[in-house]
């Protein structure tokens, strides 16, 4: 049990650390798609839009947080990656039969016991009850003979 949790620690910091991967990749497609200043790629393509000059980044700035992005990107793929290769091997689907079968026949055992203690409490309710019926009856039934 207590292995199985670990695996699920695993897991949970595997999804924690893919949706910050994802979030890294969104940022930077953000941050290259929004700062950068548009550019001729071909003479017989003029450039027909200019961006405000205070939202586009110097170009030595723009290439030195486009390369601490790309770091960034690539330390966290790293930590994603090293995650994956510390999972355990799949078990056999044999094994996870059993263990299915197993944890079935446990949940089925303790339904079982719910069921019974169920059953219990609404008997000692039902006496319970019965029995402040009784005592209430008679308690009336005496003030009435003595009135």
């Amino acid at each position: 049990m207590l292995q199985e949790l670990t695996h699920m620690d695993r897991i949970t910091q595997l999804q924690d650390e893919i949706q910050n991967l994802l979030m890294i990749m969104a940022n930077s497609i953000n941050y290259l798609t929004t700062r950068a200043d548009f550019t001729q790629v071909s003479p017989q393509v003029p450039i027909t839009k200019q961006r405000n000059p205070d939202k586009v980044d110097a170009p030595d700035v723009f290439e030195a947080n486009k390369k601490e992005l790309a770091r960034d990107l690539a330390l966290k793929a790293r930590q994603v990656d090293y995650l994956i290769q510390s999972l355990p091997p799949p078990e056999p689907e044999e094994k996870q039969a059993e263990r299915l079968q197993s944890l079935e026949k446990q949940m089925t055992e303790a339904n079982e016991e719910y069921v019974r203690a169920v059953r219990r409490a609404r008997a000692l309710h039902k006496q319970l009850r019965d029995m402040l019926d009784i005592m209430l009856t008679e308690h009336n039934m005496l003030q009435y003979v003595s009135k």
